[in-house]
């Protein structure tokens, strides 16, 4: 009669702790009702407060250089993400002015750039290895739109060598991006 009891308890707890876990494994939502906007970031990640920066930035606690943001940007009257160019030339130009700006000691090699459609809009996603100053490497994946004149861009970055164990989850995370329009 105990033994059943306790599993009883076992299996009504393990039920109650899967409705407190987001539909994505080790994922968050996150949704900007004024900027119109949402997106995944890691579990466990907390929001800060950035001054003249992002719009909105998440860190991991225990690693704070790991990081999610989104940034948004006028843009000079283009209309469309294919109008700032291709993939490419969209991920170079903002490898170079984002990513690693002049005079910040970084640089920036674009290792892969796509377009994908989410409903009637494009997307671009953008993978960069960056080197920072003292030999040190980091892995940014991004996601790009243009809404309505403003270039909205997702950002996700770690060290390199925590790259292999959250490729998965940062790259979930920038192709959940996603504009509400």
């Amino acid at each position: 009669m105990l033994k059943r009891f306790v599993v009883l308890v076992l299996v009504v707890f393990s039920l109650s702790l899967q409705g407190c876990v987001s539909g994505v494994g080790g994922l968050k939502s996150y949704a900007d009702s004024t900027d119109g906007y949402r997106f995944l970031y890691p579990n466990g990640w907390t929001e800060v407060q950035v001054a003249n920066g992002p719009d909105v930035v998440f860190h991991d606690i225990i690693k704070p250089t790991e990081n999610v943001s989104v940034v948004i940007n006028p843009t000079q009257g283009q209309k469309t993400l294919s109008d700032l160019g291709t993939p490419s030339e969209v991920g170079y130009k903002l490898g170079k002015s984002a990513i690693a700006p002049p005079n910040s000691g970084r640089t920036a090699e674009l290792v892969n750039a796509e377009a994908r459609e989410l409903g009637d809009q494009t997307y671009y996603l953008l993978e960069y290895l960056v080197k920072l100053p003292g030999n040190q490497e980091r892995h940014n994946i991004a996601s790009a739109i243009v809404y309505r004149g403003k270039l909205y861009t997702f950002n996700a970055s770690t060290s390199e060598e925590r790259w292999g164990k959250m490729k998965d989850l940062l790259t979930t995370a920038a192709k959940s991006f996603s504009i509400d329009g």
